[in-house]
């Protein structure tokens, strides 16, 4: 029960994942960040560097296979080793889109410039970039995008540079974006976050971020105006893999549950994570998955499910 799906086989590190269907078959891909778990170097470094991992799935879930890395990221100009984080990967006017966050070069500190990068696809593998998105700072991860009821393409992402917060833009066509607003502050009202995920499951719209330490839940009716229900995920799970809380959450809608895709640092030191943790073994990642249900406008979330369920069934 609520044992990892899957563990990245070169770097140990997989994180942030986002899982779409391949249009036309079978298999449901898995993109993630790649984190460099057993990297040396100083500070944060080893959280950069990371390259974005693929896994497949063709049995709807119940097993997950490494694929490779996603090449061809990386903006014009940029020699070397540099930081893709967190994609948001969806299939909307006829094509795939990627929305990556993306760093210039493997800083060993927080205190850089951070963009969300649009990229374009025929078929998952080969992507052309669009370019970076102007949005309210120059400190932007995280995307979620979702087709509101309004008819417009909404995009919710963290902004680092203020407050750790989550804000929105619209657009028509998904390659023109207009900055919308502040949608949740990181103030005491709504604590300091990341990782937005908006989804419909049960007649609302839902809004999950990840405030380190389970997963916040917002409802909604519109995707514009949202109230706090509280927080899934911060329990431990039964597994000895899943004991931490629940980090960067992604949710796949099949019928009337919800497939739930995050990640747990196994054996880290929650005590001492702002130094870093201390060597390859707490830096490693696993990926798990639960399932998601509405009850009585409550979304309720079932963490322990077995490894090997075809949740996208």
């Amino acid at each position: 029960m609520s044992a990892p799906i899957f563990r990245d086989p070169i770097e140990d590190g997989a994180a942030d994942p986002t899982v779409i269907r391949r249009e036309g078959t079978n298999e449901w891909w898995m993109f993630y960040t790649n984190r460099r778990a057993a990297a040396g170097g100083e500070g944060f470094s080893w959280i950069h560097g990371s390259p974005i991992g693929v896994a497949v799935s063709t049995d709807d879930g119940a097993s997950w296979h490494y694929r490779n890395t996603v090449k061809g990221l990386d903006a014009p100009g940029d020699e070397g080793l540099n930081t893709h984080w967190a994609p948001e990967v969806i299939f909307a006017e006829g094509r795939y889109h990627m929305f990556l966050s993306y760093i210039t070069g493997v800083p060993t500190h927080w205190k850089v410039p951070r963009t969300i990068t649009h990229f374009v696809s025929d078929d998952l593998e080969n992507w052309t970039r669009v370019g970076p998105l102007k949005l309210s700072s120059t400190n932007c991860i995280d995307a979620c995008v979702y087709r509101s009821p309004d008819g417009l393409w909404r995009m919710w992402y963290k902004d680092e540079g203020q407050g750790s917060s989550t804000w929105s833009a619209i657009s028509t066509d998904m390659f023109d974006w207009t900055l919308e607003g502040l949608v949740l502050p990181g103030s005491p009202d709504a604590p300091p976050h990341e990782g937005p995920n908006v989804f419909r499951l049960g007649g609302f719209y839902w809004l999950i971020v990840d405030e380190w330490r389970g997963q916040a839940v917002y409802r909604s009716d519109d995707t514009k105006n949202w109230v706090r229900q509280g927080i899934v995920g911060g329990e431990p799970g039964l597994d000895a893999l899943d004991r931490k809380f629940m980090r960067h959450a992604q949710v796949v809608v099949v019928g009337d549950h919800g497939a739930l895709y995050y990640f747990t640092h196994p054996e880290w030191d929650e005590l001492g994570h702002k130094e870093g943790p201390p060597d390859a073994r707490s830096r490693a990642t696993v990926i798990h998955h639960g399932r998601l249900t509405v009850r009585d406008g409550v979304l309720v979330l079932e963490r322990d499910i077995p490894v090997d369920l075809p949740i996208l069934r």
